[in-house]
């Protein structure tokens, strides 16, 4: 097949959604489809740079999310190249200015739109006039007004699926988590963080790894730290990232005195991320704002225990100790992360073995292809029925 990708947020961006598409754009290839992404422009990529496959709009920073990007102009001219392209499907991975070119191509091209609802938007309303100005009702109208006449939505979780079925969304859904390159994560790493960062092999590490915004929730995690502190003296946090939260979080830890436990280490190359996994004994978070979180599946095919808030979700993912473990209150975050500091699991332990393998072939990019692909196919399916019933209803 022939595929359109449109996207507002892609690499050199740093993003959940960023990655998700890399990850997706790289397994469909190695199916033998022929993947296109049009995306916006970056202040990062030169204008003039050649990038095989990838069309840039022009664009201007969202309002604020200063470091994401929305196009000004282009519907018409993504409509040309993707008639020129002879696409057999549209994915529109935003419901802002590209999913929106995206859609406009899909229906005057007759092809099937699929789109991925990526954005608990009702988590971020504080970013836009401090939560004064837009209300959840305006995320479900919004999320209303684009969907329709979607012919699929692809959700990551059944969190999403449930919420955009009490919005009231008619398309047609499917529960569909983003994968990962497994062999990335589970392979030896040769960076040395750890030393990079004067860290002792016998201190242990807690790691928490995201953009450093405050739905992520990074200062639950600090002022939590004393508490694992009572019993596990020398444990220090290794916060990875950058974000609009990192001043207020670096003044939180110098107003409790924890600057000797806690390293911020900024944003780090993509290239290094499983080094850091692999650094760390275990990975937490505390966000009740994810709608699937890659960070919690790359730690866990990296081989660290992942300890995260209770859902649907992530109680099913985290099916085995050997995996990691869900919480639903301070106490048990504390208790949880305790026992697996003092009583780490035994990574050559043979079920531990079979149940880690189980789980990378669950969540890998091969699978994940896989079911958007059957996706693809399906919604494609669908609408050559319904056109076909149209003809046969007009004779």
């Amino acid at each position: 097949m022939n595929i359109g990708i449109f996207t507002d947020t892609y690499f050199p961006q740093v993003s959940g959604v960023a990655t998700s598409i890399k990850t997706l754009k790289d397994e469909l290839k190695r199916q033998g489809h022929q993947v296109y992404i049009f995306t916006t422009t970056d202040p990062h990529v030169d204008k003039d740079k050649f990038e095989k496959d990838i069309f840039r709009f022009s664009s201007i920073p969202f309002v604020s999310f200063t470091d994401r990007r929305i196009a000004v102009r282009g519907l018409f001219q993504a409509y040309e190249i993707a008639k020129e392209l002879n696409l057999d499907i549209v994915h529109t991975q935003t419901e802002f200015s590209m999913g929106m070119i995206g859609k406009f191509v899909a229906r005057n091209l007759n092809i099937p739109c699929v789109h991925t609802y990526h954005t608990m938007y009702e988590d971020y309303l504080h970013y836009v006039a401090n939560g004064r100005l837009l209300r959840p009702v305006h995320v479900k109208e919004g999320t209303l007004a684009f969907c329709h006449n979607l012919n699929g939505v692809i959700t990551p979780s059944d969190r999403v699926l449930d919420t955009l079925t009490d919005y009231g969304v008619k398309a047609n859904m499917r529960i569909i988590p983003t994968g990962i390159d497994v062999d990335k994560f589970n392979n030896p790493v040769q960076k040395n963080i750890r030393e990079a960062y004067q860290i002792d092999e016998k201190t242990p590490l807690i790691l928490t790894l995201s953009r450093l915004a405050f739905e992520k929730d990074i200062d639950h995690v600090i002022n939590l730290l004393p508490q694992i502190a009572k019993s596990i003296t020398d444990v220090k946090l290794m916060i990875v990232g950058d974000g609009p939260a990192k001043d207020a979080l670096k003044d939180q830890v110098n107003e409790m005195n924890l600057n000797d436990r806690v390293i911020f280490t900024g944003e780090i190359s993509n290239d290094d991320v499983n080094a850091f996994y692999q650094a760390a004994d275990v990975f937490v978070s505390t966000s009740t704002s994810e709608s699937q979180g890659l960070t919690y599946i790359e730690a866990m095919a990296a081989g660290v225990p992942v300890i995260v808030r209770s859902s649907d979700y992530t109680d099913g993912l985290l099916n085995s100790r050997s995996l990691g473990q869900t919480f639903n209150n301070d106490d048990e975050f504390v208790s949880i992360v305790d026992r697996y500091l003092t009583e780490p699991v035994d990574r050559t332990d043979h079920f531990v073995v079979q149940t880690l393998a189980n789980k990378l072939h669950e969540i890998s990019a091969q699978t994940f292809g896989n079911r958007v692909v059957d996706f693809y196919r399906d919604m494609r399916v669908n609408q050559e029925l319904t056109r076909n019933s149209s003809i046969d209803t007009l004779e």
